[in-house]
């Protein structure tokens, strides 16, 4: 069957991959009929409305779907497509309640030209009331008009796009049921008891766990947890979660004196938490928590062996300071140092030392950790930063990890994507041979270490280097 969806126009390479996630999850082959990037309508082939259904409900960037009943590029193409289509299910819909909606897209109607729009449907002899609320029924005739692809880049930025005066395609669609947009309000970070500064939005947050396929009965990882933004999304669709970094004071909370224990840092007048497992708290998911420590990826406690269904993370870019991992540049200091006679390491308030990373290493070490502990199958959502300079889009590749998605969200001087990695089943192998090449530079210090750090300031000089030009010759 047919389906319309209608998107909302926000994160536009993330919508179709989503999609594809949530049918991959819920059992289904999911073709994509029609899509443009510049749209919010696409049309999608699915077994049944039972699978749209299922689908749609927990899409983040989907606001509805419906049973495709017409499309075409005028109006006496659309009715004779509805006729065709549909003609067999009209006496069943004889006497319910509806309503019909004209959605246009980069246009408007009077409302006697809309209602005009709702006339010309008459022919479907629908007996029953008109209602405007709760009908038993609804049926959105959505129009699209323009599409930025149609527009120079000139004018979209110096002038209003051009409007057509005849949409470029028309759809009458039966509605279904919505996706799950609502929930962003629930998870906003305005709301939120324990964040920080990198803290991911929840949109994002809700569609990488979206991607990474959380679900009941499923155990997730995220290696970089901070104050637990994608352990939060991952729960909230019924996941497991545990979490590590580097800092414990990220997801304890900034008191000194906790960070070298296992505890939750606690309010001492009320006995709540303070730190990350308040936000699971706050939205009554505290069982979907595991535990959060300290570690780092080439320091980790976790056994060898493929448990996780899946790892969700947003490494640290190492722009405003170096990258580090436990250890000492040297290779010294590592025998153990006593304090009347008890380890250091034991001690509260103990900071271990750390060591300059490589970013690539970083991103290679994510990989490899995932080879060796996804169960078959499982998926890694891994966001990595990109100068938006590069010609050529080149990602990190594991032999046992089928890159699945790639979506690119833009800033102005640069861009991250999400990464999305299946796990392939043992004996089966990816082919890398379009992969980076390149393995951790060789150096002591950041800037020799991280390449991304290197190209996104030397870029800002640049662009400081012409502002002050500009301005001197003012």
């Amino acid at each position: 069957m047919e389906f319309l969806i209608r998107f909302a126009q926000a994160h536009e390479t993330f919508r179709q991959p989503e999609i594809e996630a949530l049918a991959s999850l819920a059992g289904y082959k999911v073709d994509f009929l029609y899509y443009d990037k510049f749209s919010p309508y696409a049309v999608v082939k699915l077994p049944d409305e039972a699978a749209a259904r299922a689908v749609i409900s927990r899409s983040i960037l989907a606001k509805d779907i419906f049973s495709l009943w017409g499309q075409a590029t005028n109006y006496d193409d659309l009715h004779a497509n509805v006729r065709r289509r549909t003609s067999h299910l009209w006496k069943d819909l004889k006497q319910v309640s509806f309503r019909f909606t004209v959605d246009a897209f980069a246009g408007k109607h009077t409302a006697e030209e809309t209602r005009d729009i709702i006339q010309s449907f008459a022919y479907v002899g629908f007996e029953g009331p008109v209602r405007l609320k709760n009908p038993d029924e609804q049926f959105w005739v959505c129009e699209e008009y323009i599409s930025d692809v149609e527009a120079p880049r000139s004018t979209r930025s110096a002038e209003p796009m051009p409007q057509l005066t005849r949409p470029k395609r028309i759809f009458l669609g039966r509605w279904l049921a919505h996706g799950s947009r609502d929930i962003m309000g629930k998870y906003d970070l305005k709301k939120r008891k324990f964040i920080s500064t990198t803290s991911m939005d929840a949109e994002l947050t809700l569609i990488t766990a979206n991607m990474a396929h959380a679900a009941p009965g499923k155990l997730f990882y995220d290696p970089f947890v901070g104050t637990g933004s994608f352990c939060v999304a991952a729960a909230h669709f019924g996941a497991l979660n545990m979490g590590s970094d580097i800092d414990a004071r990220s997801f304890k909370g900034k008191d000194p004196a906790t960070v070298g224990n296992n505890k939750q840092v606690r309010d001492v007048r009320t006995g709540r938490s303070i730190g990350l497992l308040s936000n699971f708290e706050q939205y009554g998911i505290a069982s979907k928590y595991v535990d959060a420590f300290t570690s780092d990826l080439t320091n980790t406690p976790i056994r060898v062996g493929q448990f996780l269904d899946g790892i969700v993370c947003d490494p640290p870019y190492g722009v405003r300071e170096g990258l580090r991992v436990l250890g000492t540049r040297d290779g010294r200091g590592t025998e153990e140092v006593l304090i009347d006679g008890v380890p250091a390491h034991y001690l509260p308030g103990y900071i271990a030392p750390k060591k300059p990373y490589g970013f690539e290493a970083m991103q290679n070490d994510i990989l490899t950790f995932a080879s060796r502990t996804l169960v078959t199958d499982g998926r890694l959502c891994m966001w990595m930063p990109t100068s938006n300079d590069e010609v050529e889009l080149v990602i990190p590749m594991h032999p046992d990890l089928e890159i699945v998605s790639v979506s690119v969200q833009p800033f102005n001087n640069w861009s991250r994507r999400l990464i999305t990695y299946r796990r392939l089943p043992e004996g089966q192998v990816s082919d890398v041979s379009l992969g980076r090449q390149k393995y951790d530079a060789q150096g002591n210090y950041a800037d020799d270490l991280n390449e991304f750090r290197r190209k996104y300031f030397t870029k800002n000089e640049k662009k400081l280097a012409k502002e002050q030009e500009k301005t001197h010759d003012e």
